[in-house]
């Protein structure tokens, strides 16, 4: 049973609410000692079991001068958890048999079958394999990744770095604007409104890709490490190297000063820039691990949930130089690069940084964590890691 009574504990003066069923008050602990050993800054779990919350728990500060505490509904940008809400929009499109999976992205969108892209696969543009992961065609402005339109055009007329579906490399920015523009021309709707309408909205989710001018001001300031080694391609890469590319120089961007601009979080990245916090994405994840549907609100079939957690390659993708098990815009539980628990069969998608939301189907389990200060490793790090293994214990 869930506490009915929230708690306040100030250790150090420091605010932590929230609620916590008994047996899963080690993942409280753990919480409590990111902030001790891990310089936890502002942060919050939520752990979802067989469709009831056992764990909803946020505290510390959404600045780094700790003049505001992390309330309730903070919202903080997750990075490329979005990548995940993403996928689960785009599956439901194939759930619905909008969508082929087999079919050439051009099928759909015929301006993209330009300079050897004719027979990329949509299944592709999912799992990474589309060699799409930077642009090099078209040299960008400064401001282009806010500009959905201009990056789309620059993706149709970019050509493969390499043949189409033998290589993983992480779309880290490219994704969102590649799904984004194939669900357009199936719906007419772009991620972020489908994202409120369709899932958001009825699970009654505070989670946001694009954030209305309303909502700016409840959101946490995110703290970059520019130490990690996507942040520091800047200084660190060649110009012409992928991460180089990605992050510094194709359109050029300042990480430091972007991540908390307006245009940042009004604008939709759909596989970096959304907003939102644990509860949200872990109500989310939580459909998943029922087979596609929570309280009554139904995403997607049971076998689409299957299809979409199915490995699709297990490569070492280049852009970061990692082994992941990939799925269909999701990843699967691979422990050296993303920590999803002991079960092989968890997914879901981490964000850089720290921030994760994941489905545990065979335990029923959803999990997310979301926090404003990055850590510098290049997995997604050793305060996610404690919640998580708090939360297993527990089981």
């Amino acid at each position: 049973m869930l506490d009915d009574e929230s708690f306040t504990t100030r250790d150090r003066r420091l605010p932590v609410h929230g609620v916590v069923d008994e047996r899963f008050r080690g993942v409280l602990d753990a919480y409590l000692e990111n902030f001790d050993r891990d310089s936890e800054l502002g942060s919050a779990v939520s752990v979802v079991v067989e469709g009831e919350t056992v764990v909803d728990i946020w505290g510390g500060w959404i600045d780094e001068e700790r003049s505001r505490e992390w309330e309730r509904d903070t919202l903080v940008c997750m990075m490329s958890v979005a990548k995940g809400i993403t996928a689960i929009a785009f599956q439901m499109l194939v759930d619905r048999g909008l969508i082929d999976l087999d079919a050439p992205v051009a099928d759909y969108w015929p301006e993209f079958a330009q300079n050897g892209k004719e027979g990329v696969l949509v299944r592709w543009v999912l799992d990474h394999r589309a060699g799409l992961p930077v642009l090099t065609t078209d040299k960008l402005w400064p401001g282009a990744m806010f500009d959905r339109e201009a990056m789309v055009d620059a993706l149709a007329r970019q050509a493969p770095l390499w043949e189409p579906g033998t290589v993983a490399a992480y779309h880290v920015h490219t994704q969102g604007y590649l799904l984004g523009e194939i669900m357009r021309r199936v719906t007419g709707s772009t991620v972020g409104p489908f994202v409120r309408e369709e899932i958001a909205s009825p699970l009654a989710a505070d989670y946001w890709i694009g954030l209305p001018e309303t909502e700016l001001a409840r959101c946490a300031e995110l703290r970059p490490n520019m130490d990690t080694g996507l942040f520091a391609a800047a200084t660190t890469e060649p110009p012409d190297a992928l991460r180089s590319l990605a992050f510094a120089q194709n359109p050029p961007w300042p990480m430091r000063t972007t991540l908390n601009s307006r245009e940042w979080r009004e604008s939709e990245i759909a596989s970096a820039s959304g907003h939102g916090n644990a509860r949200s994405v872990a109500r989310i994840y939580a459909a998943l691990s029922r087979g596609g549907e929570l309280d009554g609100v139904r995403l997607m079939s049971s076998d689409s949930v299957r299809r979409m957690a199915t490995v699709q390659h297990e490569m070492r993708e280049l852009l970061q130089e990692r082994d992941y098990r990939q799925g269909l815009g999701v990843l699967l539980n691979s422990p050296d690069a993303v920590y999803m628990g002991p079960n092989p069969a968890a997914f879901g998608h981490h964000g850089i940084g720290g921030s994760i939301g994941f489905a545990d189907p065979d335990a029923q389990l959803a999990f997310s964590y979301s926090m404003n200060r990055m850590h510098a490793v290049g997995t997604n790090g050793p305060r996610a890691r404690r919640l998580i293994d708090a939360v297993y214990a527990a089981l």
